[in-house]
């Protein structure tokens, strides 16, 4: 019953998520009530933050002792050197980034809800698409599992992989063939070895 609980919870907030992110969402905002766009970034963010309170409470206010797998031992080790290293990867991250503009500051500030960030690559960038949420499963498969922390990975690890592909959608949108030739050239979630962009080559696809 917790499980189903903890799964209806997570499926909730990925609608209200989704719904909120969506250029329909947005748009259906912009048609009714336009004095609100300015603060439409920031009104996502502090519901996106708000509404998964809940549901970390319920995925983490019961301890349950039936664990499936804990790390020990080297493994203890590896897995926090990899969770450490995601969370310095995550902070460092945040500077290859407008966070004014992700956060939704600079566009309450200026008065516009429609601002698009110009097309950028990062070093981050070079190796995957999308670092934040690469980061974020490294952090979430290095977690020690019982059934609710395990059914959260695997729901937020499907989320991460449809959202991208959604978030992509509205980017090609934004960027065109650029960005096609960039998903062409750099994996979405995972670091491929055989699969980057050089320096040189990052700088000529942002230059076009």
């Amino acid at each position: 019953m917790r499980l189903t609980e903890i799964t209806l919870a997570w499926l909730a907030y990925f609608a209200v998520h989704s719904l909120l992110a969506s250029s329909t969402g947005k748009a259906a905002i912009g048609i009714f009530w336009p004095r609100l766009m300015p603060g439409y970034r920031l009104f996502f963010n502090l519901v996106a933050t708000l509404t998964l309170v809940p549901v970390l409470w319920l995925v983490y206010g019961n301890h349950e002792a039936n664990w499936l797998w804990q790390w020990h031992g080297a493994w203890s080790w590896l897995a926090g050197g990899l969770s450490s290293a995601a969370i310095i990867g995550l902070l460092a991250s945040t500077r290859t980034y407008d966070m004014k503009h992700f956060l939704g500051l600079r566009q309450l500030g200026e008065g516009n809800g429609g601002t698009v960030e110009n097309f950028s690559i990062s070093c981050f960038h070079r190796y995957v698409r999308h670092p934040w949420y690469s980061f974020s499963l490294v952090l979430i498969w290095t977690r020690d599992m019982n059934g609710a922390v395990l059914v959260s990975a695997l729901l937020m690890t499907a989320y991460f992989v449809v959202g991208s592909w959604l978030e992509e959608r509205k980017l090609i949108a934004c960027h065109g063939d650029v960005y096609r030739r960039y998903i062409a050239a750099v994996p979405g979630l995972l670091p491929l070895p055989w699969r980057f962009l050089s320096i040189a080559d990052a700088n000529a696809l942002v230059q076009e």
